[in-house]
């Protein structure tokens, strides 16, 4: 089966840092356009960033010059480096694929993504 598990959320303070790791089992990042969507309560789910298969990354304006999307396919993850994270970054984050004939140019429509994983708590505060 193929699955996606976040990890790395948690509490910071503003202006503080956070790197989510998304672990995948099933399947091969670098075969597949993933990116990291987040949802804050009673808004709709947003596409922050991207990465595709010939490894060019793309960011939301929102996280754009604060976030970093990178893979690493020896431990085949992908992480989101967070910096100078402000107030309205307080959201649950979630790692996703899109299928097999995806190529990441449907950024940041969300409803391109085809397998998610269950999503990690960020919380800035």
């Amino acid at each position: 089966d193929v699955q996606l598990v976040e990890s790395g959320g948690g509490l910071v303070q503003p202006g503080g840092s956070l790197r989510p790791s998304c672990a995948a089992s099933g399947f091969t990042f670098s075969s597949y356009a993933m990116g990291w969507v987040r949802q804050a309560p009673g808004k709709a789910r947003e596409g922050i960033a991207g990465i595709r298969r010939d490894g060019d990354e793309y960011y939301a304006d929102s996280v754009k010059g604060r976030f970093t999307i990178s893979q690493d396919k020896a431990k085949n993850t992908i992480d989101l480096q967070m910096n100078g994270l402000r107030l309205e970054d307080t959201a649950m984050y979630y790692c996703a694929s899109e299928p097999p004939s995806g190529d990441g140019y449907c950024f940041p429509v969300v409803s391109a993504y085809t397998v998610w994983g269950q999503g990690t708590q960020v919380t800035v505060s």
